[in-house]
Formats: structure tokens, C-alpha cells, sequence
């Protein structure tokens, strides 16, 4: 599956879940389920690969101060979150995290003080076995079809490549790395983003 093709199945499932007033993660879930297995390993092959581009120091400072605070976890779901809100907003966020002070959901959190779900979307991470789970009735299928896939497909995973880390307890450092979050998160200067219209524990490496 190339790129396009990956995000194509997004943009669907977020027309489709906006249409029917229907949680993203389902309708993707239901989407997938009526493509063939095959396709539904190479959607999570892809997904993989985005999610994993996104494991970078200034990302989950990003996401810490979204967030309030960002475990090993709720990264892993932050990531899944940026890639649920569609290509426009990961290639954003891939060349700038702090582009994401005008995620609506970002605003939306800064002013109800509550962590957004829809950036931290958990679920988004499980869609692949769910279709799968629909598909065979069985819940071990797609772990089992995974792992031939990931064998017959695959060379093997390289090491991530974090950039430079820095303390994100340091308000100072964070606001000259990531000025127009701090100015939402943190109440400092310059003057946020607002949306456009359309507990941190220690980070484990690699």
C-alpha cells in the first residue's frame, strides 16, 4: 500500500464518521472490514511507519504540554491522535510541532483545562486487529497474520531517531522551542494561534 492510499482510508473514515455523527476509530474499523486482510496488514504497515516518524523529542514536548503532562503511553496515543487528524495536520506537525497551537482540539483543551481525547486517541491504535477481529471472529488473527506478514515483508525495524533532547520542565526551554504552545500552555509570550476554521514521566528511548 503507498502513501496516498493509506491516507485515502483517513480522509474516508473521517468523512464517514463526520457524516454519521459516528466515533472516527469505529468507522474506520468498519471500513477496513470490507477490504481484504491483506490490505488490512498494509494499512497498519503504514500506519506504523507514520506513527513511528512521529517519535521525536519535539513531539512529545508537544504533546506534554497538551497534555499536561505525556507517559511512555499517552505518547503512543498522541501519535495515534496526530495521524487520526488527517495528512494535512501530520505533515504540520512532522515539520513543525508547535503548528499544532492551532489544532482546534489543542484550543478546545487549553480553554476547558481537560486533556483532549481526540489527540490522545488510544483507539485509533487498534483499528487494524478490530477490522481484523470482525472480519475472522477471532481475536489472536491478526497478531498471528502480523507476524507472517511482518516476516515475509520486512527486513527489520532501525533504530529511532529522537533528535535532540531537552527538559520539558524547563519553561524557559520550552518556550524558545516551542513558543506558540508555551504562549497557550503556559501563558507566555508570543500571542497564540487560534484554531483554524476547516504527566510526563521520563521518556524510554527507542
Amino acid at each position: 500500500m503507498d502513501i496516498d492510499t493509506f491516507w485515502d482510508i483517513i480522509e474516508g473514515a473521517r468523512a464517514g464518521a463526520a457524516g454519521a455523527g459516528e466515533p472516527l476509530d469505529e468507522v474506520l474499523v468498519k471500513q477496513l472490514a470490507e477490504r481484504p486482510t491483506q490490505t488490512i496488514l498494509e494499512y497498519a504497515e503504514r500506519f506504523d511507519e507514520l506513527h513511528d516518524a512521529l517519535y521525536r523529542w519535539d513531539v512529545w514536548a508537544a504533546a506534554y504540554l497538551i497534555g499536561g503532562g505525556c507517559s511512555d503511553d499517552s505518547f503512543i496515543d498522541f501519535r495515534a491522535g496526530v495521524i487520526a487528524s488527517g495528512r494535512a495536520w501530520y505533515r504540520r506537525v512532522t515539520t513543525d510541532p508547535d503548528s499544532l497551537a492551532a489544532h482546534p482540539e489543542a484550543v478546545e483543551t487549553a480553554d476547558a483545562g481537560a486533556r483532549s481525547e481526540t489527540l490522545f486517541y488510544e483507539e485509533m491504535n487498534y483499528a487494524a486487529g478490530a477490522a481484523f477481529e470482525r472480519i475472522t471472529g477471532n481475536a489472536d488473527s491478526f497478531y498471528e497474520a502480523w507476524l507472517d506478514f511482518r516476516t515475509t515483508e520486512t527486513e527489520g525495524d532501525s533504530a529511532a531517531d529522537m533528535g535532540e533532547d531537552f527538559d520539558f520542565d524547563d519553561d524557559e526551554e520550552m518556550s524558545r522551542r516551542l513558543p506558540r504552545l508555551a504562549a497557550v500552555f503556559l501563558g507566555t509570550n508570543p500571542e497564540p494561534l487560534r484554531a483554524s476554521p476547516s504527566v510526563r514521566s521520563e521518556p524510554a528511548g527507542g
